[in-house]
Parts: C-alpha cells; structure tokens; sequence
C-alpha cells in the first residue's frame, strides 16, 4: 500500500507540472515529449539518442603565411531512428566570405576565400562538392545511412587566416589562433533534425560530442597550444622545456615554462624543420588550436576534484608586453578551483585550460582567447572568469547556442558574478554587474529589449539579443537561486547537469528537471521570467504603520518576479532591510506586505539591490 500512494505521488506530481500553468511548447519540441526522446521529469526520454563522430585531423600551419591546409577523416556513427540521406557538412571560417550571412558590418582585412574543400570521399565514394556555400551545405550520401550505420568521411581543405582576428584568425603576424579550423558534421537531432542555421558571426555555435585524434604541423620555433592532452611533448620540445611543462601540471607555484629570451634564442622547440605536435580529446565538443614563435608560456596546476586531488593544468601563452596576462595562471587557478567547489560545485571535467591573449573573448573547451587590457587587472581578471566558466555551458553540457543563447551566456554571466563575490567582495561585485549587465537594458525602453528571453537567439537582435542572452537570464537565474535558497537550487543546478552532461538539453529539460529535482511546481516563474514581455518596475501604491506593523502595497508594473529589500529608515535615522523572495509575486502583481517596525517609520525604500528599476520615483516614500 505504501509503494502505491508514492507511485500515486509522483504520478499526480508530475502530472501538476504538465497541466498547471502548461508551459508553451513550439510543435518540433512537443513532437520530441511525444517520441520519448525527451520527458518531463527533465531527464533524456527513455528513447533518448544522439548522433557521434571519431575524427583525425592532421592541421598544417606555416606562419607568417597565412595558409592553413589539413585532412579531416570522420567515422559517423547513426544513432538515430531515421534513415539519412544526406550530411550536412558545417564550414565555419566561410563566414569570412564576402558574400556570408553576417549580423554586421565588417572591415576587408576580415575577408578571405573561405575554405576550399578540394575533395570529399565518402565510404570510397568520391562525392562532388560544391564549394559555393556559406557556413552550411549538404551532401548527397552514396547510400543511405540507416539506423546503427556509420559512414567513413575523409576531407581534403585548405582555407586562409583572416588578417583580421575575431574568433580565429592572425593574432599578429607569426602568430594565429586556429578555431574552427576543420570541416565538421553538423548536429542532427531529435526536435529538428539537421542544424542547418548559418553562422552569422553573433550567436555561437552547436555541436556533437565527439572523439578527437589531432595532429597540428607547424614550423620549428613555433608553439603549439591546444585542446586535449599533448601526448609527446618530449618529441616536440626541447628537454628542459618539456620537463617544466611536466612539473607544471602539479605545481601550485606559477612556472616560466618558455620565457622571451628562449623563445628569441630557438630555445624552446625540437630543431627540426617542422614539428607535428598531438593532442586528444574525447566525448568533446570542439577542438582548438594556438601557435606563435614568440608568445612566452606559463603554467601550474590546480586541485579540481577534493575526492580524488585531482589537479587541472592551468596554463597561458601571450606577448611578453601584456601585463594583465602575466597574471593570467594565477587567475585561473582560483577560477578552476572555485567553480569546482562552490558554483556550479562540478569538478573542471577536463586535463588543462589555457589563456592565450587574443581579440575575441571568447571561450573553446579547454582554451580561452582574450584580449589584452592593460594594467586593468581586475577587469583582466572578470572576462577570464566568464569565459573560463562556459567550461560547463556549454562545453560539460550540450547547449544550442545558436538557437538558445541564455542557456550558456547567462550562466557564465551568474558565474562571473558569483565568483567576483569571492575574489572582489559583494559590494564591488554588485555595483559592476549592475553597471556592466544591467543599467544599459533597463534604461533602455525599445520594444526588442522586453522580447521574451525564450525567443531564439537568431531571431532577436541588436541589445535584445544581448540583453536575452546575457543580463535578463543571469537575472532570472539568480532570481531562481533566491526563491529556492542556495541548498535547493544547488540540488536542482546538480540534476540538471547530471541529466545533460554529454548530451544536447534544451530549455524545456532545464525547466523540468528543476522542477522535479525540487519537488516544486516552478511553471508560474518559469512562464513569468522566460516566456513573458516582462521588465524590472516595481512601485509602491500605499504605505501605512500602525503600531509594530507597516502595511505595504505594492505594484509590479513590470512583471517580472524579482527578489528585493524592504528598507526602512526610522525617525531616529536607523535603517533595517527585510528581504522578500520572488515567491511573493506567484499570487499576481499587486501585493500587500506586513512588515514588523519596531520603531516609527519615517520612510520606505523598495531596493532591488542588482534589480534595477525602470521607475526608481515611485520606489520611495514618506510617512
């Protein structure tokens, strides 16, 4: 009898979460509950799949020239129901085509030719392509590639660095960042089949979990950063040097790996003609790749994992001139350390992260490339943490950035902000992320800055995409992690990501599984935060004490359910703040508090602290 009434509990629980406040649901998204791909507990359906690739690259660069050659040999492996009839093929650096679909204006020194694939053989069949396309194109298979098949793909390319550096390109002129930099399988999954969205240089990227063999040849002198571990550094490095990186991967003390001097004197590499350096990675994302003859190298090491002490490298390569990033190792240490045990709480899933000072700010898995910024080592230190903090989204899980931005931007951006709090203090941390993720949206009053953060990503723009992506859903996170408490929303965070490590969540799963990992039915804040036109404006409509209590009324204009402080200044120039949950906003937008007031009030303040109000007049007033 009791095992019945605790199934009969989690039938009617579930089934709360579906029925009360239904949460929208476009007809490709419903199609996958349906299937059983997807469930509503937020975990993979019971017919969950995904699609997988094992590749072996073999990348050749030659700076100062700018030509980048390689093969690209693919075993794919079909995982899904359906039967494929063709592969689309994702050619990222064509955005720097002239004719590329891009988001913006761009100066010449950006373009190029795009890559060239100068030939496709797919299971010994030699497969016309055609070169005429953007960031996406399909090929016909020779035969169709049914349920549990694989198809053995080997491309031949070769593409130019953009002179330009944004995401990849020439850094300067003998050194590059290689993104992007192989022709790909693009993501086919159960809500849309193929991803056939074009790159447009603002919305990022999604992608399969594959297996990575890596090859990169580049010149004598030249270094080599990458993705994945670099299995014969003894092969590619001078004795000395290969043992410093060694003693670098268990060093809490920052190690010179390569300093100006050697790197000027030929001191670092193996002095052969070229040297092939070769990295793995497995169930990845991506793979990514820096190289210079000059950037100075530094390392050491972090604990990420307290059950095991197990430690992650931490390394960064840069121009000796670049002061900020002479600190770059150490602030990657407290990073990696931090976001491993405190938020989001998971162990940095992979061997090393290495900075390498770019243009971009930007994130890779295991790399980041970010722009110089001087004797501003605090703000240094802010872009470091965010970029590094995309580890876990969308890296550790699966996000479809393209389509669902906030899934990865805003958690990066709670990240940043929560980790400030550590290095910085929390009222430092405050004002930057009011300044620096807030102001700019809430003062702006257009009509793309109140388009619901679900809207996807390619289809929202200028400050609205950013706004979305960014401020509004870090927001609505940390709006969450007040409502449950930060034991809860720990718990829920966790079950999220247990879910979806490795695979491909969508925001319905996110949804659902902090429902069910919760034990609450948080449709009402799920539908307030993501699928309304809401915005931050909260007013007082009246203020009243009567002996030890103070009655509120207030409105929430904006909709939004944000957390805030109730502050009371007394006559005798005291102040104290009552906190309020966004709980108190489930019932509708106007409320009536009763606030204890020991003494007499002489005024009232609605202060949302990192909320930011739209009409800060009527938050204030006077008895």
């Amino acid at each position: 009898m009791k095992k019945l009434c605790v199934m009969l509990l989690a039938f009617l629980y579930v089934n709360s979460v579906v029925t009360a406040q239904e949460l929208y649901m476009p007809r490709n998204i419903r199609q996958a509950y349906k299937n059983n791909t997807r469930s509503v507990t937020g975990a993979p359906g019971k017919n969950y799949w995904q699609n997988k690739g094992t590749y072996q690259l073999h990348i050749t660069v030659d700076p100062p020239s700018r030509k980048v050659t390689g093969t690209t040999a693919i075993r794919y492996i079909n995982n899904s129901p359906d039967t494929l009839k063709d592969l689309a093929i994702r050619i990222l650096v064509n955005i720097h085509k002239p004719q590329a679909t891009r988001s913006g204006y761009t100066a010449k020194d950006f373009l190029t030719d795009g890559m060239v694939i100068d030939s496709l053989v797919i299971n010994g069949t030699l497969i016309p392509f055609n070169n005429d396309i953007g960031t996406i194109g399909k090929v016909k298979l020779p035969q169709p590639l049914k349920h549990g098949e694989q198809a053995n793909v080997f491309i031949k390319y070769r593409y130019d660095l953009s002179v330009l550096s944004g995401r990849e390109g020439m850094l300067d002129a003998t050194s590059a960042f290689l993104a992007y930099a192989y022709p790909r399988i693009s993501v086919y999954d159960d809500y849309n089949g193929w991803d056939m969205l074009e790159h447009s240089d603002r919305a990022e990227f999604y992608s399969d979990f594959n297996d990575y063999d890596v090859m990169v040849t580049a010149p004598k002198d030249y270094v080599v950063w990458g993705t994945g571990d670099l299995l014969n550094a003894a092969e590619v490095l001078q004795p000395e040097i290969a043992d410093r990186l060694k003693k670098s991967y268990t060093s809490e003390e920052v190690i010179h790996i390569a300093d100006k001097a050697e790197m000027e004197q030929k001191k670092v590499t193996r002095q052969q003609d070229w040297n092939t350096w070769h990295f793995t990675a497995k169930h990845i994302a991506d793979v990514t790749y820096a190289v210079s003859n000059h950037y100075v190298w530094d390392g050491a090491s972090a604990v990420v994992d307290s059950s095991n002490m197990r430690r992650a490298s931490m390394q960064a390569a840069y121009n000796d001139t670049a002061v900020d990033f002479r600190n770059s190792v150490k602030f990657g240490q407290y990073a990696l350390n931090w976001f491993s045990h405190h938020w989001p709480g998971v162990p940095y899933p992979f061997p090393v992260m290495t900075a390498v000072q770019g243009f971009a700010d930007m994130e890779y898995p295991m790399m980041v490339n970010d722009g110089s910024v001087g004797n501003d080592l605090a703000f240094a230190q802010l872009v470091q943490d965010h970029e590094m903090a995309h580890t876990y989204f969308p890296f550790y899980m699966g996000i479809n950035e393209t389509r669902y931005a906030f899934m990865d931007e805003g958690w990066a951006t709670t990240f940043e902000y929560l980790i400030a709090i550590a290095e910085k203090g929390k009222e430092v941390a405050d004002n930057f992320y009011r300044k620096f993720r807030v102001k700019k949206y809430i003062s702006d009053p257009s009509t793309e800055e109140d388009q619901p953060i679900i809207s996807m990503s390619t289809q929202v723009s200028g400050m609205g995409y950013g706004s979305n992506s960014y401020g509004k859903a870090s927001l609505a996170y940390l709006a969450l992690k007040d409502l449950l408490g930060d034991q809860l929303f720990r718990k829920s965070l966790h079950a999220y990501m247990d879910n979806w490590n490795g695979k491909h969540p969508i925001p319905w799963d996110f949804f659902y599984s902090f429902n069910t990992a919760s034990g609450q039915n948080l449709n009402w804040f799920w539908n307030n935060w993501f699928f309304s036109n809401n915005y931050i404006d909260l007013g007082i409509v009246s203020a009243s004490q009567r002996g030890k209590e103070l009655g509120l009324k207030i409105n929430n204009a904006g909709g939004f359910a944000i957390p805030f402080d109730v502050v009371l200044t007394y006559a005798d120039g005291t102040i104290s703040r009552v906190h309020q949950t966004p709980a108190v906003w489930k019932a509708g937008k106007t409320i009536a508090l009763k606030v204890k007031a020991e003494k007499q009030v002489k005024e009232v303040l609605l202060d949302g602290v990192l909320y930011m109000d739209a009409t800060e007049k009527d938050n204030k007033v006077t008895l």
